[in-house]
């Protein structure tokens, strides 16, 4: 990564955030693309691909909690880190900030229940396909 007056710019495949690491900042990613992934190296899941303009990592400068997801910069990227009290004094002077903020975030989550009944309807269709029998799983018998 390469330090510039504003933000860092992330080559192809660094990662910026963590997941299960303590941060108190938040991302604004100013120019490139980066995935938001979930799990280890062998069980990977893409979550998201974000944009010129995103945000992430609004949930560490708010909570404080580990991250929850790892990022990684695909090609170039370039991101400005804002820590928990510039955040603090940026939404002071424009609360507008915070309605962008709840705006993302609340477009995530929506996009994670579809996510999440779609996967769900799948797991039903295929738990309807198999039958528990005598400590493993068969195929239902075709009628």
């Amino acid at each position: 990564m390469e330090e510039r007056l504003l933000g860092t710019i992330y080559k192809d495949g660094d990662t910026i955030v963590d997941e299960g690491t303590e941060s108190k900042e938040m991302y604004i990613l100013q120019s490139g693309k980066v995935n938001v992934t979930m799990g280890g190296v062998d069980d990977e899941t893409l979550l998201a691909t974000l944009k010129e303009g995103d945000i992430f990592g609004m949930m560490g400068v708010i909570d404080k909690a580990p991250r929850s997801a790892t990022v990684r910069a695909v090609g170039e990227a370039r991101v400005l880190a804002i820590d928990h009290a510039t955040f603090l004094r940026m939404v002071t002077r424009d609360p507008s900030l915070a309605l962008r903020i709840l705006h993302q975030m609340s477009q995530r989550v929506r996009n994670l229940d579809t996510e999440l009944g779609i996967t769900i309807n799948n797991l039903k269709e295929v738990s309807e396909e198999f039958v528990w029998q005598r400590g493993r799983f068969k195929a239902r018998a075709v009628a």
